[in-house]
């Protein structure tokens, strides 16, 4: 399945997803994962039947398979796993004529709404504690960002949405050490993927999945929606202008660091010397999409311009491009399109438009199914990817409200 219009594989994958596997005895809380579980693949379907190119049938069977077990509501839940997926999928599939889900979603909303006050709590506790944060309080996947990211769609005035907010306000503020002196607010006290260390090991992210992109992302875009607590707009600016102090300027554009340890962050400079993959979770994409949308939000052309050129020339380097090595949404080539596709609709001029034929051409020659038919890495983040390119309209569902690109 390496040929096709986008519209036709958009087609072969989801007759390939037709029906789901069940989930496992001993894991049947995995249904409920947004990233890999039945919550995730049910989107594209509930997308195609939106949009008509599906049927309800189609996406209740996999709906159903989500909400099959009991929802978690616990303090591990988040944007991708328990209530918040299953709400922000439910959420997707609701429509004013047609609200089949919405006693399921108002009951769900309540359960969201007390985990964000809960985790709200433990941050604050944290913080008062002087300890360094860790990826699950504050990022997308399971942290207050994706959390706030539901709520920004069903309870923009509620008092959980101006927690997050103010919560992300505090985070980004400086924090002294008393070994290591003045750390990012954002600093984790582990390794990238998770592994324990101390604070002199830790680092600070950049990236939109797990560092401060992602928090920026959901003050931007609560900000552009007329959603705000004080010190939202010096929140912005305090992580744009970490990004600026960071930025490398090199042969193909600016492009920023994964992350940076103590070693690198005293020294001034990063220990890469070159960009990593282009994607949505690390890297130049998701970055740039976050530092476009908060120029938007502050009102800032020069800035947004600067955001704007970087992506495309990101987007047309053929080293930066040679990196990229599945067609995920996480970092793959289904998530550098969706991200560059939304960019590109706010974008002021015709740069990012003119990238997205090669993107597309791009995903199309690579794309063929996989045993992963969820939607960060897997199959239906693919086709939703390809049912962008093929109908060059944003998704009805708001699908990809979930990455926090929209």
């Amino acid at each position: 399945m390496t040929t096709g219009s986008p519209a036709l594989l958009a087609d072969a994958f989801a007759r390939r997803l037709a029906a789901p596997a069940a989930p496992p005895t001993d894991r049947s809380w995995a249904a409920q994962a947004l990233a890999t579980g039945a919550a995730g693949t049910a989107l594209l379907h509930v997308e195609r039947a939106r949009s008509g190119q599906g049927t309800w049938q189609q996406a209740h069977v996999w709906i159903k398979t989500a909400v099959g077990t009991d929802i978690s509501a616990a303090t591990t839940s988040g944007l991708y796993l328990g209530a918040p997926a299953v709400a922000f999928m439910l959420h997707c599939a609701v429509t004013d004529d047609a609200p089949r889900y919405q006693d399921a979603l108002s009951c769900l909303d309540r359960h969201v709404t007390e985990l964000a006050h809960r985790k709200a709590d433990a941050a604050e506790a944290r913080m008062r504690s002087g300890r360094p944060a860790n990826f699950h309080e504050y990022d997308i996947f399971y942290g207050l960002t994706g959390i706030g990211a539901y709520l920004l769609r069903r309870s923009p005035s509620g008092s959980a949405m101006e927690r997050v907010l103010g919560y992300l306000v505090r985070l980004v503020l400086p924090i002294r050490h008393v070994e290591h002196g003045v750390l990012p607010g954002w600093w984790v006290d582990h390794q990238p993927d998770l592994s324990p260390a101390d604070v002199s090991a830790g680092h600070a992210n950049f990236g939109t999945a797990h560092g401060v992109t992602g928090p920026l992302l959901l003050l931007a875009r609560a900000l552009r929606q007329g959603v705000r607590v004080d010190g939202q707009e010096e929140a912005i600016d305090t992580i744009l202008h970490w990004l600026d102090t960071w930025r490398q300027d090199g042969p193909a554009g600016p492009w920023w660091p994964e992350h940076l340890h103590l070693g690198e962050l005293r020294a001034g400079r990063p220990a890469h010397r070159g960009p990593a993959r282009p994607s949505w979770c690390y890297g130049t994409p998701g970055i740039a999409r976050a530092g476009q949308l908060a120029a938007l939000a502050r009102r800032n052309p020069a800035l947004q311009s600067l955001y704007e050129t970087g992506l495309a020339r990101c987007l047309t380097d053929p080293d930066q491009l040679s990196k990229i090595t599945d067609t995920g949404l996480c970092h793959g080539w289904a998530g550098v399109y969706q991200t560059a596709w939304r960019a590109a609709r706010d974008a002021a001029g015709p740069v990012l438009d003119a990238a997205l034929p090669g993107l597309a051409n791009a995903l199309v020659r690579q794309a063929h199914p996989g045993p992963d038919p969820g939607l960060l890495q897997g199959d239906a983040g693919t086709a939703l990817a390809l049912n962008t390119a093929a109908h060059d309209t944003a998704p009805i569902s708001g699908w990809d409200a979930c990455l926090l690109i929209d």
